[in-house]
């Protein structure tokens, strides 16, 4: 039976030696004090829909004072830009306001800084050097350069820049962050997963928190015109095959794979290739994914998510399991008026307990088994009133934790990880006050329950730097305590054409039953399906990767 009082101990960690590379956060108290007064230089003529939440989130979260001085950005991108912007909205229906939305200037609301006064902090949005030069101050950068030049030369060349915050006179990093764009279609997509991300390192920075992600910057890309239109061109070829693709096939389609091992595992080997994998199938309009094993009284039992297609929304599943895999069809256990999914499954003071994730009700909730493993029973709302993806509890020094990647409105549900704390199961709940503790594209949202191996602690954790799903990192938590939070990074785990699947994001094992899910075809049509040969259920052809 697997507890929650101590993750276990599992044989044959992995060594260094074995793995690919090594990125350490570090999340430490270092800090000033407290500040009351902000003020923001910008240009007036280059204003953004983030100049202004920005602004609103540190008067609503955190009572500070925001006023403005004026500057001038001296290396703007082409006003053309913005009109290709302009565009995408027509073309991909995209609505509401949005943090790259252009400003007026009556529209940001703020006061000039009064002549005399000095703020508390001066975060220079715009590159304006000289207007920042007089107080304490701290200026935003992408790869390395001011303004958002190269923000937008980043995003046209199709990735994500590492955004930072400088303190303009030591020159130290107070806070860095590389954002995920895993649910981004188009670049207006991209460039609002950006902002969200730029709104979360500054504020944490006005409240005197230093987060680190690890140093990953790129030379910076000029926003040249015609790269734009070239991108714009290229995601337009690829929004039309993707909405072909979404006329004949379920999409996205996950699928649940295990394999029986008596050696060593994923941890172990660091590849997804060895013993084969088997595919739980499913009826094709409906999937299974996230999958959370429990030996329970000499029985296996799977948890997983199942969704179905037709509805759009999904409940939580289990499978019996044996030596031989499935005896039985997947049957709901738990369903509610929200979506739920990732069903953390596990054992504490005798009881089985469930944490699936309900960020769809902004909120983390915690069921209680009664009876195993049909019913359960709703025990308590241990967090509300936040957007918490994949939450995972472990008990680590005498205290439980609770990790989960959160989102405040807008940007990706996947690259910032908070961390809470209780002295028991039921609360309360506590945040963190380093919190958010990480914004990181491949380190952050967890991929399944956290385990001890070597006496380490270790949490798999979604690798989303080439997209949704693309691979598991193995992160190993160094420090971890009501002060500091340290992680390292040891390589990542990707596809591979010797198994069943594309892209995968939950790893999980119970005795020798490993688990992990994988993305699958599921034709909409028979007739294409037997055609394609690759029916739901089955496994896609290898990808040839010589030529």
């Amino acid at each position: 039976m697997t507890m929650l009082m101590e993750p276990p101990a599992q044989a044959g960690a992995a060594s260094q030696a074995e793995m690919h590379h090594v990125d350490v956060a570090r999340v430490e108290h270092g800090r000033c004090s407290p500040v009351r007064h902000v003020a923001f230089v910008l240009d007036p003529s280059r204003l953004r829909g983030v100049h202004r939440e920005l602004a609103a989130r540190l008067r609503r979260d955190a009572g500070i004072r925001v006023t403005l001085v004026r500057g001038r950005a001296g290396n703007a991108p082409p006003g053309t830009v913005d009109l290709l912007l302009d565009l995408e909205r027509l073309v991909y229906r995209l609505r509401g306001p949005r943090l790259g939305d252009r400003l007026d200037f009556a529209q940001l609301a703020l006061e000039d800084l009064p002549v005399g006064e000095e703020p508390d902090l001066v975060v220079d949005l715009c590159g304006d050097g000289s207007a920042a030069a007089k107080a304490q101050s701290i200026r935003l950068a992408y790869d390395g350069v001011c303004g958002e030049t190269a923000l937008i030369g980043a995003l046209v060349a199709g990735r994500m820049p590492t955004i930072e915050l400088e303190d303009a006179r030591t020159g130290i990093i107070v806070g860095r962050g590389v954002p995920c764009a895993d649910n981004a279609e188009t670049i207006s997509d991209a460039l609002e997963c950006a902002l969200a991300k730029v709104v979360t390192l500054v504020t944490a920075a006005a409240r005197g928190r230093t987060t680190l992600a690890p140093e990953r910057r790129l030379p910076p890309q000029a926003a040249r015109l015609h790269k734009a239109v070239m991108s714009e061109l290229a995601a337009l070829k690829v929004a039309i095959v993707r909405r072909l693709y979404r006329l004949c096939f379920y999409a996205p389609h996950w699928r649940t794979c295990w394999r029986l091992l008596d050696g060593p595992d994923l941890w172990t080997t660091g590849t997804l290739a060895g013993t084969s994998w088997n595919v739980v199938p499913d009826p094709g309009f409906r999937f299974y994914a996230d999958p959370f094993p429990l030996l329970h009284e000499g029985k296996t039992y799977v948890f997983v998510e199942d969704f179905d297609h037709r509805c759009g929304k999904a409940v939580i599943s289990v499978i019996p399991f044996d030596r031989n895999g499935p005896t039985g069809p997947a049957r709901p256990v738990l369903e509610e008026p929200w979506h739920l999914s990732y069903p953390f499954v596990f054992v504490h003071a005798g009881q089985v307990w469930m944490i699936p994730e309900s960020v769809a009700n902004k909120s983390v909730e915690l069921y209680r088994a009664d009876p195993f493993p049909d019913r359960w029973v709703r025990e308590a709302t241990l967090i509300s009133g936040i957007e918490a993806s994949d939450a995972t509890v472990t008990r680590h020094g005498g205290t439980f934790w609770m990790f989960a990647a959160t989102r405040e409105g807008a940007g990706s549900w996947s690259d910032t990880l908070s961390l809470f704390s209780a002295p028991d199961l039921l609360g309360p709940w506590t945040p963190h006050p380093l919190n958010p503790l990480l914004v990181d594209q491949r380190g952050v949202r967890p991929a399944g329950a956290m385990v001890v191996r070597g006496g380490k602690l270790w949490r798999p954790v979604q690798d989303g730097a080439d997209g949704y799903g693309t691979g598991i990192a193995l992160a190993e938590v160094v420090t971890l305590d009501r002060e500091r939070f340290v992680q390292k990074i040891h390589g990542s785990l990707r596809a591979d054409p010797r198994w069943p699947g594309r892209r995968f994001h939950t790893l999980n094992r119970a005795g020798s039953l490993e688990l992990i899910d994988g993305s699958a075809y599921s034709p909409r049509n028979r007739s294409l399906a037997r055609w394609l040969e690759t029916w739901s259920g089955r496994r896609e052809e290898p990808i040839d990767r010589s030529t």
